[in-house]
C-alpha cells in the first residue's frame, strides 16, 4: 500500500483525478456537484471536446496515410558534366548477307508505288549499285545470303475507300492485311497517308529480312570511320579525341556515334556557359541511300541524353537539316522523387520485376521496351527486331511465324492504350536529369563563304561533294547557363509535423500537454487495478 495508492471507491478516484489533473475544465465536474445543471453542462462540453479532438485526429491520420507530397524547387550553380550526345547519319547499312532480299524488297516497293499512284520510281531513288557491307569471319556466309527465306506476297498494299468520310470528298486509306495463324481474325493496318503506309509496310518486310542476320555482328573491320561523318569536332575550344566517342549501328538510323557516353572524363566538365564552350560539330548530312525507304529524311539525327543511357532516337531524337548551322542551347533540370509509400519509383532498377534487356542504366523507355519484348516472345513466339532479345529467343520471321505481324500490332496497340501491365511494372527513376532544348538556325555556309569552306574541308578531311545539293551541316550544343533547377519531393505531412499538429489540437481543445496524456493513462491503470481489487474482494466474500 505504500507503493500503490488505493481508493475507497471509483468516486474518490475520479474526484482526486479531476481536482489534481492538468486538463482544463475537469475540476468543474466536482466543484459544482451541488449544481447538477452546471455539472451536466461541463460534462457535455468535455465530451464534445473529446469528440472534436479525435475527429481532428482521424482527419490528420487519414491525410498522413494518403502520403501526399509537396514539390520544392531550388536553384544550384556549379560546374557539371556535359551530357552524352548521340548523332546518327540516317543511312543504315545494306548488309551483303541479305542484299539480294533487300533488292527484291526494293522492286516490290517500286511495284506497289506504281500500282497505288502510277509513278515510276526506279530512276528516282532506288540505287542498286551502292556498296554493300560484308561481314567476315562468319560460318556459312553463302548459305545465309542464299537461304530459304522468301519475301511474302501476302501483305500487299491496298487502297481502301473511307466510308466514314463525312465531308463528301473522295478519300481513301492505304494499308495491308494481317491475319492470325489460322487465317482468321484479320484486320487491316491502315493509314490515311499513303506515305506512312508505304514506310510501315517497308519496315515490316525489312524486319523479316534483317532477322536472317546473326544477333551479334562485328562490323569493326569495315565500319565507316568517324571522319567520314564528322569533319570537325571541338569541345570547349579543344579538338575531340578518339576516346571521346563510341560507335554503334542502328537498323533504321544507320551509323551512330555517342560522345561522352560514360561521363567520367574530366575533359567533358562544363565550367562555363555559352556557345564558345560547347560541342561544335561539322557533319556530313548527305545520304548514300543504302536503304532509301526506311526514312524519307535527309540530314542527321541528334539526341541529348544522360550518361550510361541507351539512346532511344525514335522517341527523343531530333533532326538536323543539311546546309544549316544549328545552335542548340540546353538547360538541365533534376527531379528527385521520394518513392516508397509516397510514390512508385526505382533507384537503379534492381527492384523492378522486368528483366532489362539493355546493358546501360535503368530508364523508363528501356524498361517498357524490355517488358514489351518479354510479352512479345511469350505471346507471339519470337522477338521484335528493333529490341534486344531475351536469352533463347529469336527474331520474328514470317517464314517461320507467319502470324507474328498480326500478334505484334495487336500487342503494340494494347501497350499504346495502356492495356498491358508494362506501365504498372515500370516505375520512373527516383532521380533523373531532364534536358530542355532551345534551338536556332541559320543558313550555312553562306553564299560568300561556301567555296572556301568546301575547299578547306576537301583539303583537310577528304571531303568530296558528289551532288549539287547541300550535304554538310554545322551543330553547336552548349549549356545556356550552369544553373540548374532541382525539383524535390518532400512529405506534406511528416512524422514530426503530425505530432506537432496533434499537440496543437490537444492544446486547443484541452489546454494541456503530453503530461496530461500520461495522467489519463494513470487514471486508466488505477481504474483497472481498482476493478481487479473489487472483483477479488467479491470472489473472497462469496467463497467465505
Amino acid at each position: 500500500e505504500g507503493l500503490i495508492e488505493f481508493y475507497d471507491s471509483f468516486k474518490d478516484m475520479f474526484e482526486f483525478f479531476c481536482k489534481n489533473t492538468t486538463i482544463h475544465g475537469t475540476i468543474r465536474l466536482v466543484c459544482s456537484d451541488s449544481n447538477r445543471m452546471k455539472t451536466a453542462f461541463w460534462t457535455l462540453l468535455l465530451l464534445a471536446s473529446f469528440g472534436m479532438l479525435y475527429w481532428q485526429f482521424a482527419l490528420m491520420f487519414s491525410q498522413y496515410w494518403a502520403y501526399p507530397v509537396v514539390l520544392t524547387m531550388s536553384m544550384h550553380s556549379e560546374p557539371k558534366m556535359f551530357p552524352a550526345i548521340t548523332i546518327c547519319n540516317l543511312d543504315p547499312y545494306r548488309f551483303g548477307l541479305v542484299s539480294e532480299h533487300l533488292v527484291q524488297l526494293d522492286h516490290m516497293a517500286e511495284e506497289s508505288i506504281t500500282f497505288l499512284y502510277g509513278i515510276n520510281t526506279s530512276a528516282s531513288f532506288f540505287h542498286m549499285n551502292e556498296k554493300n557491307v560484308h561481314v567476315k569471319d562468319l560460318p556459312s556466309v553463302g548459305n545465309l545470303s542464299r537461304s530459304s527465306f522468301k519475301l511474302s506476297q501476302n501483305f500487299s498494299l491496298l487502297r481502301m475507300p473511307d466510308h466514314n468520310n463525312r465531308s463528301g470528298k473522295k478519300h481513301s486509306s492505304v494499308g495491308f492485311r494481317l491475319c492470325n495463324a489460322t487465317g482468321g481474325n484479320c484486320f487491316y493496318k491502315t493509314y490515311s497517308s499513303g506515305m506512312d503506309a508505304i514506310l510501315e509496310w517497308y519496315r515490316f518486310h525489312y524486319m523479316n529480312i534483317m532477322s536472317q542476320l546473326p544477333v551479334i555482328i562485328n562490323i569493326s573491320d569495315h565500319e565507316e570511320q568517324i571522319e567520314d561523318m564528322v569533319y570537325s569536332c571541338q569541345y570547349d575550344g579543344e579538338p575531340c579525341r578518339p576516346s571521346d566517342y563510341i560507335h554503334f549501328h542502328h537498323p533504321v538510323f544507320g551509323s551512330c556515334y555517342t560522345f561522352n557516353s560514360k561521363g567520367t572524363d574530366p575533359f567533358w566538365t562544363a565550367t562555363k556557359p555559352g556557345i564558345p564552350y560547347g560541342l561544335s560539330l561539322i557533319l556530313r548530312a548527305e545520304q548514300k541511300d543504302h536503304i532509301p525507304l526506311l526514312s524519307t529524311v535527309a540530314g542527321v539525327k541528334v539526341m541529348i541524353h544522360n550518361h550510361n543511357q541507351t539512346p532511344f532516337l525514335e522517341h527523343e531524337g531530333f533532326d538536323i537539316r543539311p546546309g544549316i548551322a544549328t545552335t542548340i542551347g540546353i538547360q538541365q533540370d533534376e527531379v528527385n522523387r521520394l518513392g516508397g509509400n509516397y510514390g512508385k519509383c526505382t533507384t537503379n532498377g534492381n527492384d523492378v520485376n522486368v528483366k532489362l534487356l539493355y546493358n546501360n542504366s535503368y530508364t523508363l523507355q528501356a524498361c517498357l521496351h524490355s517488358c514489351f519484348q518479354h510479352i512479345m516472345v511469350r505471346k507471339c513466339g519470337c522477338g521484335y527486331y528493333y529490341y534486344p532479345l531475351p536469352p533463347g529467343a529469336e527474331y520474328c520471321n514470317y517464314n517461320k511465324q507467319p502470324a507474328w505481324g498480326h500478334c505484334f500490332y495487336q500487342l503494340y496497340n494494347r501497350l499504346r492504350n495502356h492495356h498491358l501491365n508494362c506501365f504498372d511494372q515500370c516505375p520512373k527513376p527516383c532521380r533523373e536529369s531532364l534536358y530542355k532544348v532551345s534551338a536556332g538556325t541559320a543558313k550555312w555556309p553562306s553564299a560568300k563563304s561556301q567555296d572556301w569552306i568546301r575547299q578547306a574541308l576537301r583539303h583537310q578531311n577528304g571531303y568530296n561533294s558528289t551532288s549539287n545539293r547541300l550535304d554538310i551541316a554545322k551543330v553547336t550544343i552548349f549549356y545556356q547557363q550552369l544553373n540548374y533547377e532541382s525539383v524535390n519531393e518532400s512529405p506534406l505531412l511528416s512524422e514530426n509535423l503530425l505530432l506537432s499538429s496533434m499537440g496543437s489540437q490537444w492544446s486547443l481543445w484541452f489546454g494541456s500537454s503530453v503530461l496530461s496524456v500520461v495522467e489519463m493513462f494513470e487514471l486508466l491503470i488505477d481504474t483497472l487495478v481498482l476493478s481487479l481489487l473489487f472483483c477479488y474482494q467479491r470472489f473472497r466474500s462469496k467463497k467465505t
